[in-house]
């Protein structure tokens, strides 16, 4: 599988400190269905916040923390939870996207 379909690095508008380590971007790799397990589908198609900050640390390297994820920026948490949803697209779906 391509990995423009498994994996898509998200530049934060606002860096995580962890320690004395800036943080500046993260890596999502395309969920597994295991990672969704405790959230619904629909909740993560909406971009609920409770179902993002539950999935979002299970695929993301770093993995974030509960407190970093609570921590984070809105726009950087729509900006990872946009991809996540595109995870979760079909290829004939994506196809007919626009792209950037």
């Amino acid at each position: 599988m391509n990995d423009k379909l498994t994996e898509k690095t998200v530049q934060l508008d606002t860096p995580i400190m962890r320690g004395k380590t800036q943080i500046t971007e993260i890596v999502l790799r395309k969920p597994q269905s295991g990672a969704l397990r405790g959230t619904r589908l629909q909740a993560i198609m909406d971009m609920d916040v409770g179902a993002m900050m539950t999935v979002i640390p299970r695929i993301s390297t770093p993995t974030l923390t509960a407190q970093e994820m609570a921590e984070l920026d809105p726009a950087d948490l729509t900006a990872l939870s946009v991809e996540v949803v595109t995870f979760l697209l079909k290829k004939s779906v994506l196809a007919g996207l626009p792209t950037a």
